[in-house]
């Protein structure tokens, strides 16, 4: 398997329903159907929605307050998912702490808010970064990488001398870190391109 398939399949659950992009329904499904029409369909995820919004012909993941429900699946802030973003950032220790405690404990998490940007930009953790460390460890200074410091191809994913092949990334999607939800898709998925990703 190609090591970019294991670790981006699916991983971008969509919210452009959500702020900041608060899309109306009709707009936010106009551009969830942009996204499924693009060669890159298969890093989107599931349709964020509100409880109580009805959508068809999409996997959905539903938003009841601190709760988000993908099928029988139940992620709950604080304990198997956490915000990156919006009103409040969490520092490099409070991130690398959650991901470190998931990974004893044996938590499949979901990450959302705040990670647009492949690396840490204007104060907003870095996606690549996220993943990193689930996949490293070495939590904090993954977190801190800089721009440049990971190497993502058709063979593996790589930092600081380390490398995962497919396999491995499999592993940690499964068991680890679910997806990232995200109210754009595309500033996500471009920066990927920009860094010769895709």
């Amino acid at each position: 398997m190609d090591a970019r398939r294991a670790l981006l399949t699916r991983l971008f659950d969509h919210a452009p329903l959500f702020p900041p992009a608060a899309m109306s329904l009709r707009d936010a499904l106009a551009e969830d159907e942009r996204a499924r029409a693009s060669a890159d369909a298969w890093i989107l995820g599931r349709f964020v929605v509100p409880l109580g919004t009805e959508v068809e012909g999409r996997e959905l993941a539903i938003v009841d307050g601190g709760t988000e429900t993908q099928g029988g699946r139940v992620f709950v802030e604080g304990v198997s998912k956490i915000r990156c973003g919006g009103a409040r950032v969490p520092s490099v220790e409070e991130l690398a702490g959650f991901v470190r405690e998931a990974r004893a404990r044996g938590i499949l998490f979901k990450a959302t808010a705040g990670l647009h940007h492949a690396y840490p930009t204007g104060g907003e953790h870095g996606f690549l970064n996220l993943l990193a460390a689930a996949v490293f460890g070495d939590e904090e200074d993954a977190l801190r990488a800089a721009r440049g410091a990971f190497a993502l191809d058709a063979a593996s994913f790589r930092w600081s001398g380390r490398s995962a092949g497919a396999g491995e990334l499999a592993d940690v999607r499964a068991r680890l870190i679910h997806s990232i939800g995200s109210c754009s898709f595309f500033d996500p998925v471009g920066e990927l391109h920009a860094l010769g990703v895709l």
